[in-house]
């Protein structure tokens, strides 16, 4: 997404715009994305008291969990349209204002309906907010600097929930689940004053760089001449895809259910949840700079992309799934939450190391409708895996079989196609197929003329 900033009052001399100023917008990037999680994760903390408040069943949750997704993916196409010709602080500041209305609602006595359409709501306008981001680090910082802050703000998608969770339960317990998105519309409100007045304020005007080098980026992949569909046609986009769609399995129910099966499926109490659900947060930042530096290893001792990307998304879905197929099958003692932890800490490694494995065959100007196309195929997850979830936990008996069935389902889906999409995602076949591909249009247009 190309977003445009606008001009700064002052520009170092050296023309890599990495100054402190940049730097302080990095770390209220990291707040704005560390909300959007929280956001995310409020619903789930506060399941049990809503669904005894509005009388809910296990159904009628997962439904409202699953609303959240329904226009994802349309708000991250249309939106990211929509903001290209406005200025970054605009475009931030406007999400940021959108997600506080369509929370206010929920801030005091509501109705299911409300409820239901406001997470629909919420949805739509945060689809954009992790492209939003990504562009504003691309327009302040060179190449060489776009890696580390990227991350910086990337992070904010665990440690949002990993504040949020004993902060939000404390706040639920001891008032109230209204007063839990009474505190989120103070904390947003706040961040939006400091985020107009520290970033620029002119709406409309292109950012200007002076004495900026302006070496050419060469492109890797730039011999690759092919219509955007043909890009959809090729095993490798199905292979993302698949792992991409497990690994929003579990980040879908990690956010929506975790929570609540903690608490009734496992037996620990609010308290004790609010500090539980912190974990898998904490180890998935782990394990997410763990795959990254193992993947960049593999690729340095001569492995293929194939095996340092495809294969090792795939062993750690696989993992994941193995992980969660266990847990259903044991009673709750350590042994059983340690694999609760390893099931719901691997989700991000099909978004960082999966994408990376495309982005090695992908001409860069194809790049972000590509990714764009899997973010609409991973975010059917989001719409189907809660509702289901909660139709098993319904149905069953008592709540502590419905989330064995459940997540036993769940864990088989993610083996299932994590292997799947592992063996079809391969980088180095895709590039020697669409050459293939490039040199037969290459030959259709001489024959034309």
């Amino acid at each position: 997404m190309a977003i445009t900033a606008a001009p700064r009052r002052s520009v170092k001399s050296s023309g890599t715009p990495s100054s402190r100023r940049n730097w302080g917008i990095v770390v209220m990037l990291l707040i704005f994305f560390m909300l959007n999680f929280a956001d995310k994760a409020a619903i789930g903390l506060a399941s049990k008291p809503i669904r005894e408040s509005m009388d809910l069943s296990a159904s009628q949750y997962g439904l409202l969990s699953s609303a959240f997704f329904w226009l994802f993916a349309v708000g991250a196409v249309v939106l990211t349209a929509a903001f290209r010709k406005i200025s970054y602080n605009w475009a931030a500041g406007i999400l940021m204002i959108t997600w506080i209305l369509t929370m206010l609602p929920l801030t005091t006595q509501t109705t299911f309906g409300v409820l239901l359409a406001s997470r629909i709501a919420l949805g739509f306008f945060e689809g954009p907010a992790h492209a939003l981001c990504q562009s504003i680090v691309h327009e302040l910082f060179p190449p060489e600097k776009r890696a580390t802050a990227g991350a910086v703000v990337n992070a904010g998608s665990s440690l949002g929930p990993l504040l949020a969770a004993p902060i939000l339960t404390w706040i639920i317990l001891t008032w109230d689940w209204h007063a839990s998105f009474i505190f989120l519309v103070a904390i947003s409100l706040v961040w939006t004053v400091v985020w107009f007045l520290y970033a620029d304020r002119l709406p409309f005007k292109k950012r200007i760089i002076i004495n900026e080098p302006k070496a050419a980026k060469v492109d890797p992949n730039g011999d690759i001449v092919v219509p955007f569909y043909r890009l959809l046609m090729i095993p490798s986009f199905w292979g993302l895809a698949l792992l991409s769609f497990a690994g929003y399995l579990i980040t879908s129910l990690k956010v929506s259910w975790l929570p609540a099966f903690m608490n009734e499926g496992l037996g620990y109490s609010m308290q004790n949840v609010g500090v539980l659900v912190t974990i898998p947060y904490i180890v998935a930042v782990a394990v997410l700079l763990g795959a990254g530096m193992l993947s960049g290893r593999l690729l340095k001792r001569g492995h293929s992309s194939r095996v340092a990307r495809s294969f090792l998304t795939s062993a750690c879905l696989l993992f994941a799934g193995i992980s969660m197929i266990t847990f259903t099958q044991l009673q709750p003692g350590p042994l059983q939450l340690v694999l609760v932890v390893a099931a719901f800490s691997i989700n991000s490694v099909a978004f960082s190391i999966g994408f990376a494995g495309a982005s090695d065959f992908l001409p860069s100007h194809q790049r972000a409708s590509f990714f764009g196309c899997i973010v609409a195929a991973y975010s059917v997850a989001g719409m189907v895996a809660p509702y289901m979830l909660g139709l098993i936990v319904e149905a069953a008996a008592t709540p502590t079989e419905g989330y064995a069935n459940g997540f036993l389902i769940v864990g088989i889906t993610i083996c299932v196609f994590g292997v799947a999409g592992g063996l079809m995602l391969n980088p180095a076949r895709a590039r020697v197929r669409l050459l293939e591909l490039t040199a037969m249009y290459a030959e259709r247009k001489q024959v034309t003329r």
